[in-house]
């Protein structure tokens, strides 16, 4: 019975996680205090968990694709680490932010694709074998490629420890990640094992939500400071750089032929970023900067919200052209 209802309630939660983040953001705004404890290694530790869940849903025959589309990993992980850095780059300087909110943004564009993406992926009719690629192919990159494109576009701000970045995204993304995927290798043939990776999608939409939830406690004195005019800019900056990232991996897609699915997971991977990496390494590596972790938490929950409404688009084009598609059939 408690097995059925856990599953129920992870269900629930990956079904409706961005009104869950939402609210956890609204929730911290209103009591910061209450969300005071996710701070440095308590806030690295949830997201350490976080990669964990993803591990444990990667089986050595996700990591094939690494090798068995070598090319197509190849044009995701290329558009993934450039597009986003240049459009980051690019807006920082178009809305002429200040140092703080730039190296929010840049963090974001610097960092890997998001986990959530493959569920999206698998939403809109995808290619989810070629998410999952990408996702890992991102994931593994991330410690040398991050800390490396950070220094390249934010070190005109702010001193980049590029060398402890790499530490750090090590230790809180391939390590974990590496621990899910060793278990998976080793109990997948347990009969416990299949109602554990059940429960993942739920434990990591609450770990994304304790996040957020962090971080907003956090900036929330300056978020009062700045008033509507500070988070409208923010958000404006980064409903920007996530349309964006959208539309250019679509056009990726598009330029080098692929199908549908692929053009529409090339688009998903590109624009949703790994926002929860990027909120908890802005208070670690710019504490001077506490602002910078408003760009990050904010692309936290619009990622999520976003990500949902594009593949809820794509999947609604599917089913609106079925008729129009049979009417044709019919005569012929």
């Amino acid at each position: 019975m408690m097995i059925s209802f856990l599953k129920r309630i992870a269900s629930y939660l990956a079904s409706y996680a961005s009104i869950f983040v939402i609210a956890s953001a609204i929730v911290a705004f209103f009591f910061p205090d209450f969300f005071s404890w996710i701070r440095g290694n308590t806030q690295k530790v949830i997201l350490a968990l976080i990669m964990l869940t993803m591990g444990l849903t990667l089986s050595t025959n996700d990591f094939k694709i690494l090798f068995q589309r070598p090319l197509d990993i190849l044009i995701g992980a290329c558009a993934q680490f450039l597009l986003m850095p240049i459009i980051a780059y690019t807006l920082v300087h178009i809305f002429h932010l200040q140092p703080a909110l730039a190296i929010g943004i840049l963090l974001v564009g610097c960092c890997p694709g998001g986990v959530s993406s493959n569920i999206m992926s698998f939403l809109c009719h995808g290619d989810v074998a070629f998410s999952v690629g990408m996702t890992c192919a991102s994931t593994l990159l991330a410690p040398v490629m991050t800390p490396l494109l950070m220094q390249i576009t934010a070190n005109e701000i702010v001193t980049i420890d590029a060398i402890g970045m790499f530490r750090d995204i090590l230790l809180l993304t391939i390590l974990p990640v590496s621990i899910g995927t060793f278990l998976n290798f080793f109990c997948s043939s347990k009969s416990f094992f299949p109602t554990l990776q059940s429960l993942m999608p739920g434990v990591s939409v609450t770990c994304l939500a304790l996040i957020v939830a962090g971080v907003t406690s956090f900036a929330h004195d300056d978020l009062l400071l700045g008033g509507w005019s500070l988070f409208l800019l923010t958000f404006s900056v980064v409903f920007c750089h996530n349309s964006l990232g959208y539309i250019t991996g679509f056009v990726i897609g598009y330029l080098f032929h692929f199908n549908t699915a692929k053009r529409r997971t090339i688009s998903i991977e590109v624009g949703m970023q790994n926002a929860g990496l990027a909120t908890t390494l802005a208070p670690t590596f710019f504490p001077s900067f506490p602002l910078a972790v408003l760009p990050c938490a904010i692309s936290c929950v619009w990622h999520s919200i976003s990500g949902t409404i594009l593949a809820g688009l794509f999947a609604a084009f599917d089913h609106n052209s079925k008729p129009s598609k049979s009417v044709n059939e019919q005569g012929h």
